[in-house]
């Protein structure tokens, strides 16, 4: 009997647990592409899952019911769905998340240039997009480590940290940005993108939520440079409804981060604030007591007003107010070969004194007007200020009244052992032994910008239409001095301060009128889209000269250079089945001249050729492409190791030429896996020389002959990623091999003292989410702790960053 009570229960629990439904299904996006990681819950239940590669989730033992099913992901709009469960029944679903970029009603329409992952398999020409997933994994401060996943980026690294950049595309040049489209939710972010490229501000890559990547035919509407390409950073977007995140970081070198943000959508009003704040007391170690690091804090705010989802033309208005602070220990001044063998982080007593202040301000206004689903249109006015004075080192005196610039006494020392021995701390004769200069710069840019989408069909064509038109304008007012101080024991003493404006006492400013249209004609598997873009560029410069601080005018000289330029493109893009397509294009690059009359603008013809891949779990995408250069201008930075006048000089012919490789696949494709195991591998080879012979005054070029490869370009690149990644938790490692690289023009193999160091830098990161939306969060960058130089500019060697570890909490409501 009591056997039989056993067995009626064993039934009776069996049929109980029988009687559960199952709710399974698969999730793509709006291109029919499979999305993995998507967390699948039941609100208010422990029930939940994650999808995997092949998109496919599966959730077992549901009571029978009614559920509210919540299907969300980073960088796409949640979505809720009511389902009743039944006994013994299975639950098939497929759900089609929206990617928050490609919703005309949403803010992220104007942020957005690609669309998102699925608007860049639609773009002509070689377009990348770092989602907001792949931006979370490893939740990068420093851009370059960001952008190191994308074949044909050129980086040079400066600070360890990021806070300065430099990068191209494709061969263009690295100096500080300034051969490249920067753009912040497709509004110019450089200081002054037409009158004084060079990007001293670059927006915090860790308050950004998602990267687009611009090359060859693809950047034709966003110039003003078109030789390289565009990057185009997304800020943190309005959420669709009440949510926040908070996340709380610490790590070595005394580094804290702090990442809030909040923000909701109602019927017809929308907000979002957000701080990002970091900050360390630095890896290098002065020779005397201080700090080698930076302090920064940015704040966002967005507003958005809109009519009704369902007028007859919706319309939206959106502002957006930011402000970005930073206080950094920062240096120009390096170590010596030597130096950098017993210690590489080291730094010179003579750079004690060395600071950045900064400040930078955006405020814009977006309107938005969908008049059907075949035409919208979007304007912006814009305006950004930004502020800056590095007061650093600039050059050093001898006892006979000789002026030696550092990089000359770091690459002989031996020759300069007297201002050697004062820069590393001990004490000077004369008094004014070491000049300091105040790099005081202000930086205004205005502009409005119109963009309007026209969509229609005709019989078996479909037709796209882009059209748009910018006027901008912008400057930059130079208003420099210098001190003079004394070494005494370690000790940096004034001696003597400067005026305000008597080392340099200038303005340049431009105005910019660009248009362009773009159209992409669809024929069955064949796409073909030409564009043009014209640009016209007053650039001018008021030279006050140094002995006229108040600006009366009475040694006043004046100069401008107007260029005018048409700048044409076309690409083909050919599907050659559901998975493979293939495309090519060519257009004309081009990059503003400066105000110096005898300089004309930098201008190219660049082709691109490639083939991509999309099916399931892979993506593949191959890319040749080669620039030849009819002009290429050099700028005289001191970040690039110039005097740092910022004039542009004419650099002749070049060529650039190279292979980007991308590959991305899911070893884990088993249908409902509740694991993921995703490859990634970036690799490019690039190969850039001069076309002709001459003689340049700017350092790194010196004699060129033709055949000389251009400096401070990596032939080969390489960048992989492997992660494990589950509901619960992911582990990531990633690998970056950077070839050495020239200091200066020439051919052949690289002496040793004119090449950076080849290198291969491991980090790793592992969340673990313990509850609902609260993770914990590891990482260490350069995991072997690998001693390696990164430059030799602007004066003496730098290190790249060492070992680091950050640990902390994250926190989503």
């Amino acid at each position: 009997m009591k056997h039989l009570y056993l067995l009626s229960a064993f039934i009776i629990i069996s049929t109980i647990s029988n009687s559960q439904g199952i709710i399974q299904g698969t999730i793509f996006q709006n291109d029919s592409t499979v999305l993995s990681s998507v967390s699948v819950y039941l609100e208010n239940t422990k029930l939940g899952t994650s999808s995997n590669a092949s998109g496919n989730f599966k959730i077992i033992n549901v009571p029978s019911g009614e559920y509210t099913l919540i299907t969300s992901s980073v960088g796409y709009k949640k979505m809720t769905k009511k389902i009743i469960v039944k006994d013994n029944e299975i639950h098939e679903l497929s759900l089609v998340l929206t990617e928050s970029a490609t919703d005309l009603s949403e803010f992220t329409l104007a942020a957005s240039i690609t669309g998102g992952n699925t608007g860049v398999k639609k773009m002509p020409g070689s377009a990348y997009y770092i989602s907001p997933k792949e931006l979370k994994k490893f939740s990068y401060t420093d851009i370059n480590r960001s952008l190191r996943a994308v074949p044909g980026v050129n980086l040079t690294e400066e600070d360890g940290f990021g806070l300065r950049t430099n990068i191209g595309l494709r061969g263009t040049g690295t100096e500080r940005s300034s051969k490249i489209t920067v753009m912040e939710d497709g509004i110019l972010i450089a200081p002054a993108p037409y009158a004084a490229p060079a990007a001293y501000y670059f927006p915090t890559a860790g308050r950004i939520q998602a990267i687009e990547i611009m090359k060859g035919s693809s950047q034709i509407k966003y110039g003003p440079y078109t030789t390289g390409g565009a990057i185009n950073l997304i800020s943190t977007q309005i959420p669709d409804e009440f949510s926040g995140k908070l996340d709380m970081l610490a790590g070595s070198y005394d580094y804290k981060q702090m990442h809030a943000t909040m923000g909701d959508s109602y019927k017809n009003f929308a907000y979002m604030v957000e701080t990002f704040q970091y900050g360390s007391d630095g890896f290098k170690k002065l020779d005397v007591d201080g700090n080698t690091g930076f302090d920064k804090k940015d704040y966002v705010a967005k507003l958005k007003f809109n009519t009704n989802k369902e007028a007859k033309i919706y319309q939206s208005i959106s502002f957006k107010i930011a402000q970005a602070n930073e206080i950094s220990d920062e240096t120009y001044l390096g170590i010596t070969e030597a130096d950098f063998k017993k210690n590489h982080i080291r730094r010179y007593a003579g750079s004690q004194v060395d600071e950045m202040k900064t400040q930078q301000r955006v405020f814009s206004a977006t309107h938005f007007a969908k008049f059907s689903n075949h035409i919208n249109i979007t304007t912006t006015a814009y305006r950004t200020e930004f502020s800056r004075n590095w007061y650093k080192l600039n050059n050093l005196t001898d006892t006979s009244g000789k002026k030696v610039n550092m990089g000359n006494i770091l690459d002989n020392p031996e020759d300069y052992s007297e201002l050697y021995n004062v820069l590393v701390g001990n004490s000077s004769i004369n008094e004014d032994a070491l000049t300091v200069r105040a790099n005081n710069r202000n930086y205004e840019a205005m502009g409005v910008q119109t963009a309007l989408n026209f969509n229609f069909k005709t019989k078996i064509l479909s037709h796209n239409i882009d059209v748009g038109i910018r006027y901008h304008i912008d400057e930059m007012d130079r208003f420099q001095w210098e001190d003079k101080y004394q070494m005494k024991d370690g000790a940096m003493l004034m001696t003597k301060a400067g005026i305000p404006g008597t080392q340099d006492n200038k303005i340049e400013s431009a105005s910019a009128l660009a248009t362009y249209i773009q159209y992409k004609l669809n024929y069955k598997k064949l796409t073909l889209t030409p564009g043009i873009r014209f640009e016209s560029i007053l650039l001018e410069r008021k030279d006050f000269g140094k002995n006229d601080v108040t600006r009366t005018g009475s040694n006043l000289k004046e100069r401008e250079n107007q260029v005018d330029v048409f700048i044409p493109g076309i690409s083909i893009d050919y599907q050659l089945n559901k998975s493979l397509n293939a495309f090519a294009g060519v257009h004309k690059g081009f990059a503003p001249p400066g105000d110096e009359p005898d300089v004309n603008p930098e201008e190219s013809v660049n082709y691109e050729a490639g083939v991509t891949y999309y099916k399931n779990s892979l993506t593949l995408k191959v890319v040749g492409f080669f620039n030849d250069y009819e002009n290429l201008l050099g700028s005289d930075l001191e970040a690039a190791g110039g005097g740092g006048t910022n004039d542009l000089f004419n650099g002749g012919q070049a060529q650039s030429q190279g292979i980007e490789l991308f590959i991305s696949y899911d070893f884990l494709t088993r249908k409902y896996s509740k694991f993921r195991l995703p490859l990634t591998v970036s690799y490019t080879y690039m190969d850039a020389t001069f076309q002709n012979d001459f003689l340049s005054s700017f350092e790194p070029w010196g004699t060129v002959s033709k055949g000389d490869h251009l400096p401070y370009l990596a032939n080969n690149q390489l960048n992989v990623m492997l992660a494990l990644e589950h509901s619960k938790f992911s582990v990531s490692i990633r690998g970056n091999y950077m070839d050495a690289m020239r200091t200066e023009a020439g051919t052949g193999s690289i002496p040793s003292n004119l090449k950076t160091d080849a290198y291969f830098v491991i980090d790793a990161n592992i969340t673990y989410k313990f509850y609902k939306e609260t993770a914990l969060f590891a990482s260490v960058t350069n995991i072997l702790d690998n001693e390696y130089m990164v430059a030799r500019r602007p004066s003496g060697l730098r290190p790249g960053m060492p070992r680091m570890f950050i640990v902390g909490l994250k926190a989503n409501f």
